[in-house]
């Protein structure tokens, strides 16, 4: 599993690490009960997807693994039964 590389990018690590701190200030204001606070925590996580997903875009990311081409049939047909 480990061998795969999955999400070893700096765009990975960043994303993740943006939208963690996002994560935690919504938590922490939601206890608190302050709701523009939550949304800011909201906000956060949602910059770090587009973060994570820019930097990917830059050539920060993993480059995508092209998987064996498996023939689809030109027409299903059904079964009977």
């Amino acid at each position: 599993m480990s061998s795969s590389g999955h999400g070893h990018t700096p765009a990975a690590w960043t994303g993740v690490i943006i939208s963690f701190i996002g994560f935690c200030v919504a938590g922490l204001f939601m206890v608190m009960a302050n709701v523009p606070g939550f949304w800011a925590g909201m906000v956060l996580i949602g910059l770090g997807a587009v973060v994570g997903g820019l930097m990917r875009l830059a050539g920060m990311g993993a480059t995508p693994k092209r998987s064996a081409q498996v023939p689809v049939p030109a027409a299903a047909q059904p079964q009977e039964g």
